[in-house]
């Protein structure tokens, strides 16, 4: 029951946030506009959507295999990461006020889930380059997924919380019905390099890139993922190390993701006989 709760009020505040989001950086006109040529928006992005849907299914139908190999491979890197940046964790946890604990837990919970829905989203109800900068973003995710899989798989990697009698697990602690999401989705032996944060910093990336098209939604997607990505470790669930590594896999992943996207839509083009336009034109690098 307390799954059902949890899962159910994170589902219908990321549906709300998205909806106020895409009213306030997209427009009502232009949402309504949207609706008109839905269909022909799919058909676009599906060569993009219809893989990522399938990679993100196929993580989750074959975490408990990936967990059993992970453990019999047994390759324990927490105590390097320990080694590497000591107490990070619990100083950062000490100087937080405690006052906070609710703002991060659910930017953690809720936040997350909220970027990586109202991303694509708005993109996909904008007008001109929207829709290239959603293919960009699924490349992103799909890179990002694929790269924590494979590192996920590899290395046994507990964080600060099941690693440190300094560190508290403060979002479990507090509000222990998160653990049920949370164990649901990931093993607490995935926090190598964290996905929140590298998929938040994707979102980030491409907000960037996307900003003046999206001059609303770039300050709206830094602001939600620099909290998410701070609550990674003030929670206890990460270390300082796994941020790192996310945010150089979140941008490197967008800058993949752009020459993916460049060099399929180039091929698209020339096999429709040029009939999109200028395949050379870089329309992501504003």
């Amino acid at each position: 029951m307390a799954l059902l709760e949890v899962t159910a009020a994170t589902g219908l505040s990321v549906v709300a946030g998205t909806a106020v989001t895409a009213l306030l950086c997209v427009g009502p006109r232009q949402v309504s506009r949207a609706m008109t040529d839905v269909d022909d928006r799919v058909r676009e992005v599906a060569p993009y959507l219809g893989p990522a849907l399938a990679l993100l299914a196929a993580k989750q139908l074959t975490q408990g295999y990936r967990l059993r190999l992970s453990r019999a491979l047994d390759w324990d890197i927490t105590d390097a990461l320990y080694a590497l940046e000591g107490g990070f964790v619990a100083a950062l946890q000490d100087l937080t006020p405690e006052a906070t604990l609710e703002f991060f837990t659910v930017s953690y919970m809720i936040g997350f889930a909220f970027l990586l829905v109202a991303a694509p989203v708005t993109y996909f109800l904008s007008p001109g380059q929207g829709r290239r900068h959603l293919k960009e973003l699924l490349v992103a995710y799909m890179l990002n997924y694929a790269v924590g899989t494979v590192c996920y798989t590899l290395f046994i990697s507990y964080g600060p919380r099941n690693h440190l009698e300094t560190v508290s697990g403060l979002m479990y602690r507090a509000y222990p019905q998160t653990q049920d999401l949370t164990a649901a989705v990931a093993s607490n032996t995935n926090v190598f390099p964290s996905l929140h944060t590298s998929l938040s910093v994707a979102v980030v990336a491409v907000a960037w890139r996307s900003r003046r098209t999206h001059p609303r939604w770039t300050p709206v997607a830094a602001a939600v993922a620099a909290a998410v990505v701070f609550s990674t470790m003030y929670l206890g669930i990460h270390w300082l190390s796994d941020v790192v590594a996310g945010v150089a896999l979140g941008v490197v992943s967008v800058a993949v993701a752009a020459r993916i996207v460049d060099r399929a839509e180039s091929s698209s083009v020339a096999a429709h006989g040029g009939e999109r336009g200028d395949p050379t034109v870089r329309t992501g690098d504003d």
